[in-house]
């Protein structure tokens, strides 16, 4: 049992996108966690098993489960700001583990201490309002996995509605997939570029020049479109939002300190 006088240890499961390709949405975790009032640790860790679990590899599914749950065994919570990968973390670990009597009760365990990021927040945490400044308008992406497997969607915008010169414009059909899911986007690209078409269009039809989401595959899928078609939106992940931290340019967007000719290691001061 946690002891009531030290402030819950909560594990930050970063997520493979964040780690490889978006840091700031992990600090902008740390952040946002810490303030709620919860000490962050963040224990060696890989992929959640999603891809592998998806394709129907349930042997290397599986290892890597077991390996999460060990990595994560002195956690209080666990959270990603991810619902893909919250979701496989609390839907999926357990039924890995149905022919393992012996291990399923902790799979079950480790299961119910996992959260996305703002159902945490607020759900968990009582979180009612954050530090941050407002940023104007925007439109809201319900991911396929926060909403339908975790029950994310007034979480989000409880803390968005919060901050004072932020306002949030709906999305005509805001829980439509993006097209990306995973492994799909590889599938079957055809079908993929056309569901992330009608979402662009969807998004800038908002007229909010900021599009915000709580899974990093979703963003980049959409903000790669948005840029394609050349739609004057930009793309972060809510957490960065949330957090105060938009220091770093936004999705896909270059960086103001390297040209597109120029590596980082020849930028000028």
């Amino acid at each position: 049992m946690p002891d009531a006088a030290k402030p819950p240890k909560v594990g930050l499961f970063v997520t493979c996108l964040v780690d490889l390709f978006r840091p700031s949405v992990g600090f902008a975790a740390v952040r946002l966690i810490e303030e709620s009032g919860c000490e962050v640790v963040v224990p060696r860790q890989t992929c959640c098993g999603q891809p592998a679990y998806n394709s129907g590899d349930r042997k290397d599914a599986k290892a890597i489960a077991r390996a999460t749950i060990e990595a994560f065994a002195g956690c209080d919570h666990v959270v990603a700001p991810s619902g893909s990968c919250a979701g496989t973390l609390r839907a999926h670990y357990p039924e890995l583990f149905a022919d393992e009597p012996d291990f399923l009760p902790k799979a079950r365990a480790f299961a119910a201490r996992c959260h996305e990021l703002t159902s945490f927040l607020v759900d968990v945490r009582g979180m009612e309002r954050v530090a941050a400044e407002g940023v104007g308008a925007v439109a809201y992406h319900d991911s396929c996995s926060g909403l339908r497997e975790l029950g994310v969607r007034a979480q989000p915008r409880k803390l968005l509605a919060a901050m004072q010169g932020t306002t949030l414009v709906e999305l005509a059909d805001p829980d439509a997939c993006c097209g990306f899911g995973g492994t799909f986007a590889v599938k079957y690209p055809e079908i993929s570029d056309a569901i992330v078409g009608r979402k662009a269009d969807d998004v800038a039809a908002t007229g909010a020049p900021l599009l915000l989401a709580g899974d990093l595959g979703c963003l980049m899928n959409m903000a790669g479109k948005l840029q394609r078609q050349g739609k004057p939106v930009v793309a972060r992940h809510v957490a960065e939002v949330l957090a105060g931290m938009t220091e770093t340019p936004p999705i896909g967007a270059p960086s103001p300190q390297t040209s597109p000719h120029e590596a980082p290691s020849e930028a000028k001061p």
